[in-house]
Order: C-alpha cells, then structure tokens, then sequence
C-alpha cells in the first residue's frame, strides 16, 4: 500500500528556500541595514541615555501637566500619573522606564508615519486594498515570536531589531482603521466638496481626513498599546528596559522582581492609553 508520504513526494524545502533568501537579502542590503543599525541605534540609545539623565522629578511634572489638560481638567488621570510614575522611581525602575518609553515612542512614531499613508492609498484605490489586506492579515496573525528572528538577522541585537519586530506588529491596526475612517466618510459631503470644486488634496485634507479622525485616532490607540506589548518580547532580543527586568526575573524564577516589573509596564500602558483616548475626545 502506497504511504501518504510516497504519494504526496517530497517535503516541499520552505525553510531552505527562506533561508537563502534572507541570506541573500543580508548580503545585497548591508549597505541599507548597516547604517540602521549603528546610527540609528545609537540615536535611540542616545535619545534614551537623555531621557534618562534628566531629573525624574522634572519629566513627572510634565506628564502630570499633560494628563491634566489632556484629561480635561479632571483630576483622576493625573493623580494616577503621578502616583504611578512615582512608584516606579521608588522601585529604582526609572532608567528602565526611560527606555521602554524610548522603545515605544519610537516604534509607534514609525507605524503611524508609514501606516497612515497606506491606509490612505487603500482608501483611494480597491487594487491596493486587495494587494494590502493579506499582507496586513499576514503580519497581525504570524507569532510575534517570528518577527525577532528576521529583525535579528538584519539589525543584530538591541533596541533597533526591537522596535523593527513593534514596528511589524503594530502597524496592521492604524493602516486599518485609517482606510475604514475615510470610507465611512458621507458620500453627500465628498459630492459638496466636489461641487465645491475642492482639489484632491483638498478633500482629502479639509474634509475626510477631519471627519476620519475619531477613527484614525482610535487605530494609533491601538498601534501604541500593542508596540507596548512587544517590550517584553523585544528584551529577548536585547532590547532594554522593563521587559528585561520581566525576562530576568522569569529566568531566575524571581516572582516579586517580575510582578513590580510587569507592575511598571502595565502602569505606563495605562497611562499612554488613557492620553491617546483623550486626544481623541472632541
């Protein structure tokens, strides 16, 4: 009797066929990855040394002040800003923070510039939607895992392959919700601006872009929780910051170290997702 094996033949060689394409693509590309990788990663090691070296005290008045105005004047963002930031300061977490911060900052400047510029070409065109969308599916389902090994092997190790593996699992959400936000916008007011005779980039500034906004904003929301959620990945890679101290303590089966680590990223994941949603308040 004829084996499934036998019949069906050979294993198709997908890893090989990867494998020699991403050696190919190290060695015809170092002229790109290189520079990225040291002077781009000196810039956000530099960036964050900076954050680091200025007086806790100084930077926690300035996010309290933002919560405050940003929250409408309400107190309790603040408050929570204040009590949290100083709590990981009394933690002697504070450095950590600074470049867990950098990490995400970085990583979701990056999502946003590119992800709202596709989403805008998927808005205007059905051929890039439908050449977009899988990519997009293909990016949001694969393990976050995978995406250290590619980031390792074109950047090394550190914060740059860190916020290149955030950067792949955070955009899929802003370059969708940007394409969902200027299709919902009313057919009756892109015909008023039409008939108004408003150029392309008019419309697309004055009219759809504003009316997309609640939206758009809503997709860079989750853009930055979810480069957020790549900081413990990230430390595995060498990226510093809190998500180390998380890795450390799991590798030592410290479970207190850990708690007060992880206690530090949920503290700054609520505190950036709260002043994301407030700026999209109207």
């Amino acid at each position: 009797m004829t084996s499934f094996q036998e019949f069906f033949g050979d294993t198709i060689p997908v890893a090989e066929w990867v494998d020699t394409a991403v050696e190919k693509i190290t060695d015809t590309f170092s002229w790109f990855f290189d520079p990225i990788k040291n002077d781009f990663g000196d810039f956000i090691e530099g960036f964050a040394d900076l954050l680091a070296g200025v007086p806790a005290i100084i930077i926690i008045a300035i996010m309290v002040v933002i919560a405050f105005f940003i929250s409408g004047k309400r107190i309790a963002l603040p408050i929570f800003t204040l009590l949290g930031l100083l709590f990981i300061y009394n933690q002697q977490l504070w450095e950590q923070l600074m470049f867990t911060f950098t990490l995400v900052l970085v990583s979701s400047a990056i999502s946003v510039i590119v992800g709202i510029p596709v989403g805008i070409l998927m808005s205007k065109s059905s051929i890039a939607e439908a050449i977009i969308k899988p990519v997009l599916d293909f990016m949001q389902t694969m393990p976050a895992f995978v995406y250290l090994i590619p980031a390792v092997v074109f950047f090394g190790i550190g914060m740059v392959p860190g916020v290149f593996a955030s950067f792949i699992f955070a955009t899929p959400p802003v370059v969708r919700f940007t394409n969902l936000g200027i299709r919902q916008v009313s057919n009756e007011l892109v015909e008023a601006s039409d008939a108004f005779g408003a150029t392309g980039n008019q419309k697309l500034f004055k009219v759809e872009l504003p009316m997309a906004k609640t939206t758009i904003m809503a997709g860079v929301n989750q853009t930055v929780m979810l480069s957020l959620s790549m900081v413990v990945i990230a430390s595995m890679i060498g990226a510093p910051g809190l998500g180390r101290d998380v890795l450390s303590a799991l590798q030592r089966s410290e479970a207190g170290a850990g708690f007060v680590a992880g206690l530090g990223i949920v503290i700054l994941a609520i505190i950036i997702d709260r002043i994301t949603q407030n700026l999209n308040k109207d």
